[in-house]
């Protein structure tokens, strides 16, 4: 039996493929997410357009998470919400819901990994979210250029 709903990796692909410019190649392929999604550790969540955490079987989501926990910590290895539903909260709302989950599963640091240029920087500072390290030039944009990539934590109580 799978762990994870069947058509999760389907609405997680579809909301990636609109989500992620592609200049900067960051979108994972279909085999990399539902890889993720068989390892231990690994949680996802899926938000619809009405802000609802649980999607009803086959109905639209507006956006998703990907994390992977392993002892205390937990790193959010992809966060999305689909262009036409952004500016309403839902980034909000999923991001709190990834940040819940984490603390019920006894989690004490969360991670994440943006390029430097990122707009979801600002969401994530609303949450307590702070720089702690660089890597330079590690993205590539489909134009060669290079751009740093900022490793960001959280510590919960």
């Amino acid at each position: 039996m799978s762990p994870f709903p069947l058509d999760a990796v389907d609405r997680i692909m579809a909301v990636m493929a609109c989500a992620f410019p592609p200049e900067f190649g960051e979108a994972w392929n279909r085999r990399q997410v539902s890889d993720a999604l068989l390892l231990t550790g690994t949680h996802h969540g899926l938000i619809t357009p009405d802000g609802s955490i649980a999607p009803e079987p086959n109905g639209l989501v507006a956006g998703f998470y990907l994390s992977r926990g392993v002892l205390d910590e937990e790193e959010l290895l992809l966060f999305a919400i689909a262009p036409q539903w952004r500016r309403r909260g839902l980034g909000h709302t999923l991001l709190r819901h990834f940040i819940d989950g984490a603390r019920r599963r006894d989690k004490k640091r969360l991670f994440l990994e943006m390029r430097c240029n990122n707009p979801a920087g600002i969401l994530y500072a609303a949450h307590g979210f702070r720089p702690v390290g660089i890597r330079p030039r590690y993205y590539r944009a489909s134009n060669g250029d290079r751009i740093d990539a900022i490793t960001q934590e959280l510590m919960l109580d």
